[in-house]
């Protein structure tokens, strides 16, 4: 990675997307006061559902349930789950087969990473593993100021 100065959260996203073959992707950091996961970056998303993935409380939506039981949260398809972990307006996105991580840095929660593809996809345990990995790499730097 390059120096902070010129490192771009966007442009991370983009990367991770590119390399799990995904055309969709959030980051979220966690704000420990008021327990909500708020936006950093995010690649794919209708504007319609920007207001809803601004900030998102710990435990609701796919990213929420990843931060709030600290492991992944996978969906073979996002369009027909019934599981009730998607929130409804999580199918405006066209995505189906979709995963979000917790961003840990050691056990503190720092924040959400989430990827999607537009087809069902169920992603193999090297994927979830690989982007827990990806998401370990960058808790420190994702903590707040």
């Amino acid at each position: 990675m390059s120096s902070s100065t010129d490192f771009s959260w966007a442009d991370f996203l983009t990367q991770t997307i590119a390399e799990f073959g995904c055309t969709t992707g959030t980051l979220h950091r966690l704000d420990p006061a008021d327990k909500h996961l708020k936006l950093v970056a995010h690649k794919g998303i209708p504007e319609a559902l920007m207001p809803i993935i601004q900030s998102i409380p710990v435990g609701k939506g796919i990213a929420g349930v990843a931060a709030e039981r600290k492991e992944p949260v996978e969906m073979c398809n996002l369009q027909t789950d019934t599981s009730g972990v998607a929130k409804p307006g999580a199918k405006q996105t066209q995505v189906q087969g979709t995963l979000a991580v917790p961003v840990l840095d050691g056990d503190r929660l720092c924040g959400t990473l989430g990827i999607g593809k537009l087809v069902p996809y169920d992603f193999a345990a090297e994927e979830k593993e690989r982007l827990i990995s990806v998401a370990r790499g960058i808790a420190a730097r994702l903590l707040p100021e």
